[in-house]
């Protein structure tokens, strides 16, 4: 994922986007032909801090970046947290 920056924006923000709705549906445990919300707040979603925590940690691993905490919880959707990632 080091090579992340190195991509045009459009395809950094397709492979983002993928990332992370994965890393929610996989949470959630979700199939790949249910629809993902992206304007959904996490925890509306039914995720609990403790799950939040642990998709935080395996988006940070994927994406070789931290992601703050609070930058996590300003960003309450995966759709801010995507452009947030992106920015």
């Amino acid at each position: 994922m080091e090579q992340l920056e190195l991509l045009p924006e459009h395809e950094r923000r397709e492979l983002v986007e993928s990332l992370v709705v994965g890393e929610f549906r996989s949470a959630l445990f979700m199939t790949d032909d249910e629809e993902f919300p992206l304007d959904v707040g996490f925890l509306d979603l039914g995720l609990t801090s403790l799950r939040l925590s642990e998709v935080k940690l395996s988006l940070e691993r994927r994406l070789g970046r931290e992601i703050s905490t609070a930058a996590l919880f300003g960003h309450p959707t995966a759709g801010q947290l995507i452009d947030h990632l992106c920015a």
